[in-house]
């Protein structure tokens, strides 16, 4: 038999065997919550089932009837037993082929809804299924046309991805700029969500004009800008990507809206929404699960959120924490059912550059992440906790990033603007920005392939020791509980209780019967 040997690989010569501990550890940690998202429900899960089913448009006062119909549900019978048998049942008691009439007619007060026994339950089961199969189908259909669409114009000859951010408030002034920024080097184009937006339980109808710090996301303003970036591929001989959101808590709607309309990327981070939007532990796993479900569905890379860990906490002391979250979202999103190529896993530039050695630093911390995650195409974001308004420092600044990004191979490159966190940028100044990346990208696109840090030197000591204090936290909070170790602020110092936080109220454990047909159709199909 031979011999197991556990010998430092990598330019980092990180220990295998530490780096199996890692994921060991992760998996323990996160399967508890697995279990505990496997046998509750929300509000919101509920609605982008019924939504899948074929549920659209909203009341005049802009309230969508999926959001009525399940209220309609919850009010005669709980959300325990999910609303998809409750809803088909009614379906074919009241003799109605049209979900949305339903919904209609049970906000008008005119349809009652009960959870029915034997063979009613039976037919409702098999309707809900044959409905919600539907939704599943064009979901298909849209990650189908995307690969054609890739294969007629093609990829990016280069990686990373360079993606932009794009957000006027008004979706029809969004359009001109995203195209432009496509022309002008962007491959990725973000549509940031309006400033609140996550935690509104519902999503807006329609195409919108008058978002703050951000545009609306709806179903339409996905359309819109999809179609717009088509032209774009088109235009340019090369495939542009849509980003948006699926977070807060309507992330599993966000989820199907997405995988419908055929958008390519969605944040989608396993404890944003807990630490930075105080939304409650239970209700964001319960969520997440299901929405990454979809993602894997719908061929949807998902961006997570580290970054924001360093914006309210130090970038070096709190570096491993980083390290523990990217396993851990990891962990949920194989557990989901989403492949390597689908994790875009985030981290970012955000050291202090006063602190002696900082772009060393921020070199072992990308390359650890890189080389944790060889398969995934992390995405890299770009500093703004350290911006000060001196344009030309920050759009040094904003090189030293791109250096960095280039040196340790990351996939997706948000583009850092020298206005970042100050201002909101403006054309112009995205423009200066892509040209900041374009240059280096053009000048050392391929130094990864001869960037080998010095053996026992600085960068791979930092990196080794990042890893272990990792472990070691993963250890800690495996002594404990995931939900316990957020609750005391473990990550980005935010302190979130599991029994509180918005959106508890939306949480319900599943009743004997409970019956979800796209989990179904999600969990055995894939």
């Amino acid at each position: 038999m031979a011999e197991v040997t556990s010998r430092p690989v990598g330019k980092l010569a990180l220990d295998p065997a530490l780096v199996g501990r890692a994921r060991e550890l992760a998996r323990r940690v996160g399967r508890p919550v697995v279990e505990l998202a496997r046998g509750h429900t929300t509000v919101s899960v509920e609605r982008a089932v019924l939504r899948l089913a074929g549920v659209s448009g909203a009341d005049p006062d802009g309230i969508p009837w999926v959001n009525r119909l399940v209220d309609a549900v919850v009010a005669d019978v709980g959300l325990g037993h999910g609303v998809a048998v409750p809803v088909f049942d009614a379906l074919a008691r009241e003799q109605l082929t049209d979900v949305t009439l339903l919904a209609q007619q049970a906000a008008a007060g005119s349809v009652r809804f009960s959870v029915p026994a034997g063979r009613a339950a039976t037919a409702a089961r098999r309707a809900a299924r044959r409905a919600v199969a539907v939704g599943v189908r064009r979901i298909d259909r849209r990650r189908a046309e995307r690969e054609r669409l890739v294969r007629r114009y093609g990829d990016p000859a280069r990686r990373p991805w360079i993606y932009l951010i794009v957000a006027t408030g008004d979706i029809y002034e969004d359009i001109p700029q995203a195209q432009a920024a496509a022309r002008a080097g962007a491959d990725v184009i973000a549509v940031i969500r309006s400033t609140g937006q996550s935690l509104l339980d519902y999503v807006p109808e329609g195409a919108t004009r008058e978002g703050f710090a951000g545009t609306y996301a709806t179903q339409e303003n996905f359309r819109l800008m999809r179609a717009a970036l088509d032209e774009s591929s088109r235009e340019l001989g090369r495939y542009v990507r849509l980003t948006n959101y699926a977070s807060g808590l309507c992330m599993p709607e966000m989820a199907t809206l997405a995988g419908l309309e055929r958008l390519d990327m969605m944040l989608n981070d396993s404890m944003y929404g807990i630490l930075f939007r105080d939304i409650n532990p239970v209700r964001t796993f319960v969520d997440q699960r299901f929405s990454r479900q979809v993602h894997a569905r719908a061929g949807i890379i998902i961006n997570t959120g580290e970054d924001n860990y360093l914006t309210t906490a130090d970038a070096v002391d709190e570096a491993h924490t980083v390290t523990v979250s990217q396993l851990l979202n990891e962990y949920f999103a194989h557990e989901a059912g989403l492949a390597d190529w689908q994790l875009g896993l985030g981290h970012a530039f955000e050291i202090n550059p006063d602190v002696p050695e900082s772009l060393r630093l921020e070199l072992a911390h990308a390359l650890l992440a890189r080389e944790l995650f060889p398969e995934a195409p992390l995405k890299w974001m770009p500093p703004t906790k350290h911006m000060t308004g001196d344009v030309f420092r920050g759009n040094l600044l904003d090189g030293f990033f791109n250096l960095v990004g280039t040196m340790t191979g990351q996939g997706i490159l948000l583009v850092g603007m020298m206005t970042e966190a100050v201002v909101t940028p403006w054309l112009s100044d995205r423009d200066i920005a892509l040209q900041n990346v374009r240059y280096v990208l053009g000048a050392a696109g391929g130094l990864h392939e001869d960037f080998v840090p010095a053996p026992g030197g600085f960068i791979q000591r930092r990196a080794n020791r990042v890893l272990a204090d990792a472990v070691g936290l993963l250890e800690r909070i495996g002594e404990q509980s995931l939900l316990t170790a957020i609750a005391e602020g473990t990550f980005g110092i935010m302190r979130r209780p599991a029994d509180r936080g918005k959106g508890l109220d939306g949480v319900a454990r599943h009743e004997v019967g409970y019956y979800n047909p796209a989990t179904e159709i999600l969990e055995h199909s894939a």
